[in-house]
């Protein structure tokens, strides 16, 4: 038998299991928070500005206005919530994926389609959701209070989640749970399907994935993270000025986003998009 029939018949490399893509998961979301952190904090604080009170002109005065009234360790405000929840959460994301992808196959070296990779992808999203939605509400509220006149209310990301207890119990800890399945739901799906078709459409003819240069797998990582932002900037929006604004302002998320549209209609939802783009390369290729 020749070297180039073993090749041929050697069967497919089985699909990572569960545990496997749970540990991949949390290793990867330390490395998010690490390197996209600064920026989510620039995010939130224009996404959260109010009508007619706008104390940033964009994203590159956002980051100058805080690091010169805060430092640098500004830009890292609030990130204790995501720090001690990314592991569980990206690991849970994985996880979900696996468990999504399994629920497809019928054998464990099948290959899935695209759209069950995007399938596989909506099913972690939904189960982030558990650590994601708490973790996001007192994240953004850590984010801008520093921004916003007056005394700051909450001494640190623990503090701000006994007080949101203590005040409305776990209703409001998970306050926005509604608009984070909506942001990351679709995104997650995106961003897996597009990560598996990116990495087939730069494998070249006669090569397989293992074959593919670190700058390639960066590359696809990159480009999937941005189409996850551009569906999920929309409802990011629509997140953190639910999550952020203060008991009562709002009724929903639906009251939020007629608010948006009378007063800002479409540019609203282009808050933050600037660095979004080199946001999601940098912290989707790690």
């Amino acid at each position: 038998m020749t070297a180039g029939n073993e090749t041929a018949e050697k069967p497919a490399r089985a699909q990572p299991g569960p545990v496997t893509n749970l540990l991949a998961g949390g290793v990867g979301g330390i490395c998010l928070v690490i390197t996209g952190h600064p920026l989510d904090t620039i995010k939130v604080r224009l996404q959260t500005q109010q009508p007619g009170q706008a104390q940033f002109k964009g994203t590159l005065d956002c980051a100058l206005q805080t690091v010169r009234h805060e430092g640098v360790r500004g830009l890292y405000r609030g990130m204790l919530a995501p720090l001690i929840g990314v592991t569980p959460m990206y690991s849970i994301c994985f996880f979900g994926y696996g468990v999504g992808k399994q629920l497809q196959t019928k054998s464990p070296n099948q290959e899935l389609s695209l759209l069950q990779h995007f399938n596989a992808g909506m099913v972690a999203g939904v189960m982030t959701t558990v650590i994601m939605a708490p973790g996001e509400r007192i994240k953004c509220l850590m984010q801008i209070q520093q921004s916003m006149k007056g005394e700051a209310k909450y001494s640190g990301s623990m503090d701000c989640a006994r007080q949101l207890f203590r005040e409305g119990g776990i209703r409001s800890v998970y306050r926005g749970t509604a608009a984070t399945l909506l942001r990351d739901v679709p995104a997650s799906g995106l961003y897996f399907g597009g990560y598996e078709f990116l990495l087939n459409w730069l494998t070249p003819e006669g090569k397989s994935r293992k074959d593919l240069s670190p700058g390639r797998v960066l590359l696809a990582g990159g480009v999937a993270g941005m189409a996850n932002w551009g569906w999920a900037i929309g409802p990011d929006v629509l997140k953190s000025r639910f999550q952020t604004a203060p008991e009562g302002q709002y009724t929903g998320i639906r009251h939020v986003f007629r608010e948006l549209v009378s007063i800002y209609v479409a540019v609203c939802f282009r808050w933050g998009k600037i660095h979004l783009p080199h946001r999601s390369s940098i912290i989707h290729s790690n």
